[in-house]
């Protein structure tokens, strides 16, 4: 059992423990990994139903969706570098009834995932409350690893946010002081290594399409976005990907891609549920979004397997 947990809690200490980070500061030539979004064990059937409160008592389907994903991602070859999930990995909120329950059964699920892929998870509103405290944040942290964190791989500098901080702060003011002052000591950080990309994941996207739309549920408010987006841009930062919306989507702000992925599990629109395949090459990040069906039959197309393939 404390083996199997520790494939869930690979995020401790501001960094995650899957990877040797003395071995990953160099570039060792083109990798990929999957990103996924909102499994959300139960909303499906809340959603069915009209009530996204209680109406969570049901996730069969989910389930089945969450296994067609762990299945297609361990068929792959070469395998993924690791399988990050974006946040929303159940519906039920904290401190609501069938929360304990989902978390069981997604963990029962994950763990299937092959042992050379590492699962990287990031916390989104469903994972520690849409005004978040430091009981909901640290709940979350002893099933899932710390809600922010850093790592490399290959050469490339990832960081994992705690976007909610971001959202709704109020209770819980200093918690987002203290992200702010390590996401800033890390940007710096990454600087002086040099290193050949920097990619963010968050849950909640800093933007749907434009970088001035208006704020609404699914983005982050204006002025926190702005400064998000400044800091990331002088950083060098590449590109941010997040979930949240079940619904494909993203836009650009000067050179920084924001890439938002519909769900694994509930779409509220009109994609299907699927994956996200990223390919990093020396000189830039390609992606694309594969239905759950599509990349456990056909697996990944020729056109991204060959930048795998080229020697940089």
């Amino acid at each position: 059992m404390a083996l199997e947990r520790d494939v869930f809690v690979r995020a401790q200490g501001r960094t995650l423990t899957a990877f040797r980070q003395d071995d990953e500061y160099q570039w060792k030539g083109p990798f990929y990994f999957i990103q996924g979004a909102d499994p959300q064990f139960g909303l499906m059937k809340a959603w069915a139903v009209g009530d996204t409160n209680n109406g969570d008592d049901e996730w069969g389907e989910e389930i089945k969706l969450a296994e067609q994903a762990v299945q297609a991602i361990n068929k792959l070859n070469p395998k993924p570098k690791f399988f990050v999930l974006c946040g929303d990995l159940i519906h039920g909120m904290p401190g609501t009834q069938w929360r304990k329950d989902q978390e069981r059964d997604l963990k029962n699920v994950l763990k299937d995932t092959h042992q050379d892929i590492p699962l990287i998870f990031v916390s989104g509103n469903h994972d520690i409350g849409n005004s978040p405290t430091r009981e909901t944040i640290e709940h979350y942290c002893s099933n899932w690893g710390d809600d922010y964190f850093s790592f490399w791989v290959g050469g490339v500098f990832f960081l994992v946010l705690n976007s909610q901080l971001y959202f709704d702060s109020s209770k819980c003011p200093e918690l987002k002081q203290a992200q702010d002052a390590w996401l800033s000591e890390q940007l710096a950080t990454a600087e002086q290594q040099k290193c050949k990309h920097i990619i963010v994941f968050q849950h909640i996207p800093l933007f749907l399409r434009k970088p001035d739309e208006d704020h609404d549920y699914f983005n982050l408010e204006k002025s926190v976005r702005q400064e998000l987006m400044e800091k990331f841009h002088k950083a060098g930062v590449k590109a941010v990907f997040s979930g949240h919306y079940h619904r494909n989507a993203g836009g650009s702000y000067k050179g920084l891609e924001m890439v938002v992925s519909s769900a694994i599990g509930c779409q509220l629109g009109e994609d299907t549920h699927g994956l996200r395949v990223v390919v990093v090459t020396d000189k830039k990040i390609a992606h694309r979004y594969y239905s759950l069906d599509e990349l456990s039959s056909q697996g990944i197309e020729q056109e991204l397997l060959a930048m795998l393939a080229e020697h940089n």
